[in-house]
């Protein structure tokens, strides 16, 4: 297969998969800018980035990881690119309100997206793509660029925190409350010793 029907193929199957996939990116753009406009404009730039350089994607593989790579390695340089034009700024943005006047286990609910959202940046990025986006271990730590044993010692330490941090000592009370917000799998929320990486 030539170059030109291998870029036309990828094409295809970008457009193809593309609107599938666009609620799954969007949402991890906003975990990792904690602003929707933000977000929006990550997400935008990433899909034209992804369009410019289909000829670098093989469509035999994962569109979904190779996105969730773009979308994080085009925050990371805007958040350089700030330091480098705000010496002074200290932006928190996207502060979720909580509203009172809920009920007990939908207050929880917002505590525990507030306190998803106070993760250190490199935790919060392993809990979206396996808790919320149900990436593999593997899938996970190539999308982040970092090595699988990295991934799973983070995601503990970041189970273990959101647990400390909501005062949570019942597994089930996280899976159920953490589940209407970010929608993991049933037991992507509970805390597990990570197995040493293999050397």
């Amino acid at each position: 297969m030539n170059v030109g029907s291998s870029t036309q193929r990828a094409e295809a199957e970008f457009r193809r998969q593309l609107p599938t996939i666009l609620p799954r990116l969007n949402r991890f753009a906003l975990a990792l800018t904690r602003d929707r406009a933000e977000a929006d404009d990550v997400l935008q730039a990433a899909c034209e980035r992804a369009f410019s350089r289909l000829d670098q994607w093989d469509p035999d593989t994962r569109l979904d990881s190779w996105m969730f790579r773009m979308i994080q390695t085009i925050w990371f340089n805007e958040l350089r690119a700030r330091k480098v034009r705000e010496k002074h700024a200290d932006a928190q943005a996207g502060q979720t309100k909580v509203q009172h006047a809920e009920p007990e286990g939908q207050l929880l609910l917002l505590r525990a997206e507030q306190e998803i959202f106070r993760l250190p940046e490199e935790l919060r990025i392993v809990l979206m793509l396996v808790c919320v986006e149900q990436l593999s271990y593997r899938e996970a730590a190539e999308a982040a660029s970092i090595p699988i044993g990295t991934v799973m010692s983070r995601l503990a330490r970041a189970r273990l925190l959101l647990m400390q941090r909501l005062g949570i000592t019942a597994e089930a009370d996280l899976r159920v409350d953490a589940d209407a917000a970010l929608a993991p799998t049933s037991d992507d929320l509970i805390v597990k010793t990570p197995q040493p990486a293999e050397t």
